[in-house]
């Protein structure tokens, strides 16, 4: 397969892009007892500043993705990592916990660029079989992105402090800003018109059963992600005593869950198609599920260890022709397109998430039995949304 354009970004500058804004979510969370002490300000109030990020992210998401329409990607994710970079330089200079409040707002809300801008500059780029290997790459990036912020801030707050861990995303805004402005083209196609009128754009994706089959499959997926960090810690902490570290250490199996699904994705593209990759990696997740939830009845901790590994190697499996195949026939609107998909989907995560803080208990069976409900569930929507749809869109214009 071809690219789309002439040019196109590498990959390591996709795999920068992306990844960046999870890092600076996660490469927060070490210092945030050193901040309640600095700022006077209660644990309850400190975590406001993980909480407001993703507010200020999905605002931003449809705002820079609307934006890239308009003015093209280059200057749109230039314009966001520069915001980024403002942020930053807030977060280290910031006396009071207000203005410390308002300047992760804005480094959330430039951040938020990396992610819509650039999954429209690799839809646009990369199609077919190259589209999907660029995918499921930049997947296993972005898993191994959230386990290096952690590591990175806890070292920076034990060398300096809080003001290390701000410094230290000083200097990476500056290092992406500088990369982004010398390698990166403008990917926008010449027929693509700028994106004047939204609600055209929000009837067409609202009316797509494809596009919502997509958009629970993708949100389903990260749901389930986030739930696992919301409950886990109550499971291997305190009910299978692991220690921090330890607890800490599991990030790493769900990295590896993430590249081989990215492995198993680039050799399984050359047998089957990616649909049937899909719906293989929904089913891996299923059986997986429910193995799982035997594990916790069994209170097994190192079964629930393996349970886990293999639902997220199937939803990684899955999710990276998910993310390819989502708004395909929309390139003209892409940026826009992709804006208000990706806010769609931020608001199921959310839900999701929230809804795993409702089902909280000492039981350590809620987690594993609301991963099973949530895979087939999306097998379900998959299969009556997305393929049901194709098959029928095929029918009608083989009558045609």
């Amino acid at each position: 397969m071809r690219n789309v354009q002439k040019k196109a970004p590498t990959l390591l500058l996709i795999i920068v892009l992306v990844g960046f804004p999870q890092i600076s979510e996660s490469i927060f969370t070490p210092v945030l007892p050193a901040l309640s002490r600095a700022m006077a300000v209660s644990a309850n109030q400190i975590q406001w500043t993980m909480s407001s990020y993703f507010v200020a992210f999905a605002v931003g998401v449809l705002w820079w993705g609307q934006l890239a329409d308009r003015i093209g990607r280059r200057p749109a994710m230039l314009g966001g990592v520069g915001l980024y970079l403002l942020g930053n330089l807030g977060l280290l200079l910031s006396p009071r916990f207000g203005w410390l409040l308002g300047f992760r707002l804005l480094q959330a809300f430039g951040a938020s660029a990396g992610s819509v801008v650039t999954q429209t500059i690799m839809r646009e780029s990369f199609t077919g079989i190259v589209g999907a290997r660029i995918f499921a790459q930049t997947s296993a990036a972005m898993a191994l992105s959230p386990a290096l912020g952690p590591l990175i801030g806890g070292l920076m707050q034990t060398l300096g402090g809080y003001p290390a861990v701000f410094g230290t995303l000083v200097v990476m805004a500056s290092a992406v800003f500088s990369y982004s402005a010398l390698r990166l083209p403008e990917t926008r196609p010449r027929q693509g018109t700028p994106a004047t009128r939204q609600w055209p754009i929000v009837k067409r994706l609202v009316s797509d059963p494809v596009v919502w089959g997509y958009g629970i499959l993708i949100g389903g997926i990260n749901g389930i992600l986030f739930s696992y960090y919301a409950e886990a810690p109550f499971i291997f902490e305190t009910h299978f005593n692991f220690s921090a570290l330890a607890y800490g250490a599991l990030g790493l199996s769900l990295a590896a869950a993430s590249l081989g699904g990215a492995l198993l994705v680039s050799r399984l593209l050359n047998r089957w198609t990616p649909e049937q990759i899909i719906v293989g990696g929904l089913l891996l997740s299923c059986g997986a599920a429910l193995l799982l939830w035997l594990a916790a009845v069994l209170d097994l901790a190192w079964g629930m260890v393996g349970g886990f590994f293999l639902v997220f190697l199937g939803l990684n499996i899955a999710l990276p022709n998910a993310l390819n195949r989502a708004l395909i026939g929309y390139e003209a609107v892409m940026g826009s397109a992709s804006g208000w998909f990706s806010l769609g989907y931020y608001l199921l995560v959310s839900a999701l998430t929230y809804g795993m803080s409702l089902l909280h208990s000492p039981s350590i069976q809620r987690l594993p039995l609301y991963c099973l409900v949530l895979c087939l569930g999306m097998v379900t929507a998959y299969g009556g949304l997305v393929r049901r749809t194709q098959a029928r869109r095929l029918l009608a214009a083989a009558s045609d």
